[in-house]
């Protein structure tokens, strides 16, 4: 078929099913889609990640489809049994637990596996947590990194965050509320104190959306007994522009260049994360000024040997 054929091609015959990749609501069950309703009515089968989760909704709009568990723990498993399902010539939904499946959920395999296959796959498309939170951000969203759950480990969190430093776009990750805490401060002392929008229960009753530097988010979160809901965090990409002036450091900077107990590139970093600015700004002036103070340092010996 050529690249450029409609999806819905009435001359093209599927001898097999088609995968609905079905987005649904992150919170208010209104923002459901009229086709969503029409998709779960018409197929077969419902994957759902969480069936129980999955069941409230479709009792709340009284849809009655077959639903069978798919989440990462039986992902290979089951994928097999829907792929039978739709060879067969039966239909599929494939749904999260919120949102659009596949963003941080499972279905990535599935998705793969049927395409492989040349079983038809359609979107139906609808909320994502990720562009939810990015659309009332006030943060530049012409270029956006998502980047998902860190890894729960502080170590490997760590690396990933030091690996996302010299990013200019607007970063987006989710996270879960009892580790937020300690994933912010980690980001202040990797990033520096940037500026950040955390979005909490988006689209439910207690929406709730904190904007500030890191230490202001921080402040407030620490205020609070108990943080609930899943949350979105943006943060500001490394390029956008800052209150910042070298000319205030400069001095600082002499001293510890004259010391030379630290390289050029060890010195940026350090003076990155206190000065929230990027490191390699840092380095193209740090070495700049390096080479001003070895010139002046080699004119006055110059000058010694000729006294």
């Amino acid at each position: 078929m050529p690249l450029n054929s409609p999806i819905n091609d009435p001359l093209q015959q599927f001898v097999t099913g088609t995968l609905y990749v079905v987005a649904t609501p992150i919170g208010n069950l209104n923002d459901i889609t009229f086709r969503a309703l029409e998709t779960f009515e018409k197929v077969e089968l419902i994957a759902a990640e969480d069936t129980r989760h999955t069941k409230k909704l479709l009792a709340h709009f009284n849809i009655k489809s077959r639903l069978i568990s798919y989440h990462e723990h039986n992902e290979e498993q089951s994928t097999k049994g829907i792929l039978d399902k739709l060879k067969s010539g039966a239909s599929v939904a494939l749904v999260s637990s919120a949102g659009t499946p596949t963003v941080s959920d499972p279905g990535y395999r599935l998705i793969n596996t049927a395409i492989k296959e040349k079983i038809k796959v359609v979107p139906i498309p609808g909320v994502s947590a990720a562009i939810t939170a990015l659309s009332v951000s006030g943060l530049p969203s012409d270029r956006f990194s998502f980047i998902g759950f860190l890894p729960p480990k502080s170590k490997k969190r760590r690396e990933q965050l030091e690996a996302l430093i010299d990013f200019a776009s607007t970063l987006i990750f989710y996270e879960s509320p009892r580790r937020i805490i300690a994933v912010v401060e980690e980001m202040m002392e990797i990033m520096g104190d940037r500026y950040a929008v955390l979005s909490r229960e988006m689209t439910k009753t207690y929406e709730e959306f904190l904007r500030g530097n890191f230490s202001e988010l921080l402040a407030e979160l620490k205020t609070r007994q108990t943080i609930k809901g899943e949350i979105t965090l943006l943060v500001s990409g490394d390029k956008i522009e800052k209150p910042f002036c070298f000319e205030d450091i400069r001095p600082q900077v002499e001293v510890e260049l004259k010391k030379g107990e630290t390289g050029v590139l060890q010195l940026s970093k350090k003076l990155s994360i206190s000065c929230g600015v990027s490191k390699n700004m840092l380095y193209d002036k740090i070495i700049e000024l390096k080479s001003t103070i070895e010139q002046v340092s080699d004119g006055e010996k110059g000058d010694n040997k000729n006294g």
